[in-house]
């Protein structure tokens, strides 16, 4: 859990309730609208709808076994939904983050490639890259899944932490797992650096281009990247923190997971608004 205090359980419990369903409500009503909506039938929204799915399947892995297990006496998980638990974490997170990859390329596309933007990025492209995403996502849930599984977990196996994930649990194998942790952090701790990196080596680039742009077209095409580098901040710093470094638990790493799993759903409310407003016309 997040506080060992009872009396804070309950309290806990409904703030993060809160925190997951209205954000999960709100990825569903834009994948809602997207599919629905005509004037929404382009590749920006296309991603979109595809990276609020995943975002709730996301969440949906973390949050509601957590919440539960504030408010319960006994907070116990098997050993396979806790492998699962840990798969589908990692799963979607790497789909989400090849994702905010193809949603770059689509920006850079659209900015400096506008004539060509309806011929590069086709529908056949668009498919392609949201499977791309979904498959290298499998990838890495694989992997980090059979680094954790075949280790040896002897007892007591307390979890110091409210979810399975790579850090809490190589602190409970009863083997040395030194050459372990290294692999591992250059498994996740390498992808979102080098994902981070490569998106802001793409803004930079979409940067530089509109320098010839008018001063409406500058502030038309900042205005559609706003959204996306305020998720990609909010998702890779945290995720940067907990996967490049080394592999040790430390208090605060509860306060991060909970804002990577959680609080980064709040630019919901503004893409929301914005499709809103595209629909509309």
């Amino acid at each position: 859990g997040l506080d060992p205090r009872p009396e804070l359980q309950t309290l806990l419990s409904s703030v993060c309730f809160i925190i997951y369903l209205v954000p999960l409500t709100g990825n569903m009503l834009i994948s809602v609208t997207i599919f629905i909506s005509p004037a929404l039938d382009s590749p920006v929204y296309f991603f979109l709808s595809y990276l609020s799915i995943i975002d709730v399947f996301y969440s949906s892995t973390i949050a509601p076994k957590m919440v539960f297990d504030l408010i319960s006496e006994r907070n116990t998980i098997s050993f396979s939904g806790c492998m699962t638990q840990l798969f589908a974490e990692h799963v979607f997170a790497g789909a989400e983050i090849i994702l905010l990859i193809a949603m770059a390329y689509d920006r850079y596309v659209a900015i400096c490639k506008p004539l060509h933007y309806m011929t590069i990025m086709s529908r056949p492209v668009c498919v392609f890259l949201v499977v791309g995403a979904g498959m290298v996502g499998l990838i890495h849930g694989l992997i980090q899944t059979l680094f954790i599984a075949h280790l040896p977990f002897c007892g007591p196996n307390i979890i110091d932490h409210f979810s399975c994930d790579l850090i809490p649990l190589l602190k409970l194998a009863c083997t040395d797992t030194h050459t372990l942790g290294p692999l591992m952090a250059i498994n996740s701790g390498s992808m979102c650096f080098l994902t981070f990196f490569v998106l802001v080596a793409s803004y930079v680039i979409i940067l530089y281009s509109l320098r010839n742009h008018s001063s409406e077209g500058r502030h038309k095409a900042l205005s559609t990247c706003t959204s996306h580098v305020t998720v990609i901040i909010l998702f890779f710093v945290p995720c940067s923190y907990m996967y490049v470094r080394p592999m040790t638990s430390i208090p605060i790493d509860k306060i991060v997971s909970v804002f990577c799993t959680l609080e980064v759903k709040r630019v919901v409310k503004k893409l929301w608004g914005q499709i809103v407003n595209a629909s509309e016309k």
